[in-house]
């Protein structure tokens, strides 16, 4: 077979989005005349390692198991929704293209609004960002936890007793799912990098990078670099209610970013607007600017909490 017939195996798993995602890929791919196949990924549990995952750097919960998919040669690129992929990459794995960016907004789905005016609402999210940020609008109402993938959860809302869960609009959109009793929540900053999809392809692997950078979107792969360099800079490797947003329009990007204390009665935040040429490090200025303004503070106190 020569190198050019290879076909591109698409790692997936078997969510409904990430299936969705997976096909965008291949749908983009053969466009352009690469011949590719889907290879569903089973979960870690049944692939057997000869290194432990601290050592290949892997730890993306939503992440892991294509990863190592990878790096065994199962599979030759995996697509992910990029905010859910660590800032730092496994040993070996590189980013090879982010697909343009679809709705950043988070959306609540509820059973109708009069809780917002009550001081008794119960809100469903998994995330330490969403639970911050609600916490800090309505400091009277509770959130609880909500996990699994997207209809999963979904499911879980539609039996629950709550008043709604929070989802990002891209992935109900995406999937056809967005309920007719959603609003898109402008005040929430999203997570660095929501909306935009992260293909990613083997460092030793020339073939599967030069096809994946003809579907590289500059202006996305530019503006989600800037806040997942925010996301980095502020983090350290521990996990905490961080949100990010780069717009970038007319030559110019605006950049907001927050941190929130755990139980969202702190808010430090951030906003920047900057020429674009002169861009290349804004997340990072911007991190550094919000932990000189208490954040490092902040990030200590939710470090020791989270122990």
């Amino acid at each position: 077979m020569s190198e050019l017939s290879r076909p591109i195996r698409i790692g997936t798993r078997d969510s409904e989005l990430a299936l969705w995602q997976a096909h965008k890929v291949q749908g983009a791919l053969e466009e352009i005349g690469y011949r590719t196949e889907l290879v569903a990924v089973k979960s870690t549990g049944d692939l057997v390692l000869d290194k432990p995952l601290y050592e290949l750097g892997i730890t993306g919960i939503f992440t892991k198991t294509l990863d190592i998919a990878m790096l065994q040669g199962t599979v030759d690129i995996a697509v992910h929704s990029m905010k859910d992929v660590p800032t730092a990459l496994p040993k070996g794995i590189v980013e090879a293209a982010v697909l343009e960016r679809a709705n950043t907004k988070d959306l609540l789905v509820h059973k109708g609004l009069n809780f917002l005016e009550s001081a008794t609402g119960l809100i469903a999210t998994g995330s330490l960002r969403r639970k911050a940020q609600w916490l800090h609008r309505y400091p009277t109402h509770q959130t609880t936890d909500l996990r699994g993938n997207v209809n999963t959860r979904m499911q879980k809302l539609e039996e629950s007793t709550w008043d709604g869960a929070i989802f990002a609009a891209a992935g109900l959109e995406r999937i056809n799912l967005k309920p007719e009793q959603a609003i898109e929540l402008d005040w929430m900053i999203p997570a660095p990098a929501q909306g935009a999809m992260l293909v990613v392809a083997m460092e030793n692997d020339p073939y599967c990078q030069e096809a994946l950078s003809r579907l590289n979107h500059e202006t996305t792969a530019h503006a989600v670099h800037l806040e997942r360099d925010f996301l980095k800079t502020l983090e350290g490797g521990c996990t905490a209610p961080i949100g990010a947003l780069a717009v970038i329009k007319n030559n110019s990007v605006h950049f907001e970013g927050a941190l929130f204390s755990l139980d969202g009665k702190q808010k430090i935040a951030v906003k920047k607007s900057i020429d674009l040429t002169a861009s290349k490090n804004l997340g990072i200025l911007c991190a550094q600017e919000l932990l000189e303004n208490g954040g490092k503070e902040l990030m200590e106190e939710i470090k020791a909490e989270l122990k």
